[in-house]
């Protein structure tokens, strides 16, 4: 049967994460809907699942089905069905072994605070208000710690049967006007791993712990130690490598001081 990659973006702000479940919204349910006018039932493979409230800007995912599809057509009458919370930007015939989870190589995410004192509420449902100060350079001596190949148990919500092992390809914060920006690429990541990360590194930032407390926190892999996560809606996944494709840091993450 043909196989196809589908690239897609999304607001998560509606839905209650990507991954289809009972009686809730999500996108998975909503686009394996609108591809039944074209493809008839399919299951979606999907390259990084999202929790509620978090958004996408290049999300991945496959499918096969019996038909051959005119992909300019689907795509266009995909987004005309899905509405404005989510957008099709691809759709392309692939290698009948290409799988959106297991052919990835990296994913990619941004955080973003709205660090103004009054919140802006226009960037509310893609930010997290944090009004006090922040010490990126204080933040990013903490996250530096984190490249490379490290047990984040103390930083990932426990999943039965799971590894917490990751490798983190590059992180970093930076700062544009009031936007204070985290990025950090790995080759996957655990259950709410990102959100973890960014409410301990807030915590530095705002002088509540020690920079170096950061590599004490990975090296003791206790959750206890770094319970909670940053809010959702500031989180977004926006890539996904594969073989050919690789994903690049922001030029500012590479940028020579």
């Amino acid at each position: 049967m043909p196989a196809y990659r589908l690239d897609l973006a999304y607001d998560g702000t509606g839905f209650h994460g990507y991954a289809r479940q009972p009686n809730v919204r999500t996108v998975q349910r909503e686009l394996e809907e609108a591809l039944i006018h074209h493809a008839g039932m399919v299951e979606t493979i999907v390259a990084g699942r999202t929790d509620r409230g978090v958004h996408a800007s290049a999300q991945v995912v496959s499918f096969v089905t019996r038909r051959d599809l005119d992909v300019d057509s689907v795509v266009r009458s995909l987004n005309s069905l899905l509405g404005e919370e989510i957008a099709v930007t691809a759709l392309r015939l692939v290698e009948d072994d290409f799988h959106a989870r297991f052919s990835a190589e990296s994913r990619a995410y941004r955080y973003e605070i709205d660090n103004r004192v009054v919140q802006d509420p226009l960037r509310a449902r893609y930010s997290w208000h944090v009004r006090a100060p922040l010490d990126l350079e204080a933040m990013n001596e903490g996250t530096a710690v984190l490249v490379g190949g490290h047990d984040f148990a103390a930083f990932c919500r426990k999943a039965e049967g799971l590894g917490t092992v990751r490798e983190v390809l590059w992180a970093g914060w930076h700062v544009t006007g009031d936007t204070v920006e985290f990025s950090i690429a790995a080759e996957s990541f655990c259950h709410q791993m990102v959100r973890s990360l960014v409410a301990v590194l807030v915590m530095v930032g705002r002088s509540r712990m020690p920079a170096s407390e950061i590599k004490a926190i990975l090296a003791a892999g206790d959750r206890n130690r770094a319970r909670g996560a940053a809010p959702s809606q500031g989180l977004t996944l926006v890539g996904v490598g594969y073989p050919g494709e690789p994903l690049e840091p922001p030029a500012w993450l590479t940028a020579t001081p």
